[in-house]
């Protein structure tokens, strides 16, 4: 059975990370995100879920206005031919989380070691980020420090790499 959100939130406090959590509607999308947003600080994420030719999984973890490009992703990540979307059974399977609510900290979940967790180098530059503590009705924030601290306690020492580029916003 996978953690809960409290779960997960007496795990971070056990780990004297503090964090800001925000309850509201569920949201699926980035854009869902952005339109029920209001003043939640920090910077606001995207986390794909995918998997190599030879079965690696991957969570690739992302600010949410980063241009990601798939085809080329393997060479950034170290996998093994180009990456595709895993299925939603595997997520819940590995991850623990449903699709809308793909997470950094369903590592919590995946006691196994299965997904290596990617971290983009231009998201971890912010000092604070925000993520669905795995459900997508709550947002929880905390600093990129602390995120990186939460992956190693739960063994997943995660690959920082520049993933992509981010897009200009339109005002």
């Amino acid at each position: 059975m996978p953690n809960s959100s409290e779960d997960l939130l007496a795990y971070l406090a056990g780990l004297s990370i503090e964090t800001a959590t925000v309850d509201h509607p569920p949201l699926f999308t980035v854009e869902d995100s952005q339109a029920l947003r209001g003043d939640v600080p920090g910077g606001h994420t995207k986390n794909l879920f995918v998997k190599d030719k030879k079965g690696r999984l991957f969570l690739l973890v992302l600010g949410e206005e980063t241009a990601v490009d798939l085809k080329r992703m393997h060479e950034k990540i170290g996998a093994q031919g180009r990456v595709s979307f895993s299925s939603a059974e595997l997520l819940e399977e590995v991850w623990g989380v449903a699709p809308g609510a793909v997470t950094p900290f369903g590592a919590i979940n995946d006691s196994s070691g299965r997904v290596t967790v990617v971290l983009d180098a231009a998201m971890m530059r912010q000092e604070r980020l925000n993520f669905h503590p795995l459900v997508n009705t709550r947002t929880t924030g905390l600093t990129s420090a602390d995120l990186v601290k939460f992956l190693r306690a739960t063994g997943h020492e995660p690959l920082i790499a520049a993933l992509g580029q981010e897009k200009a916003k339109v005002e």
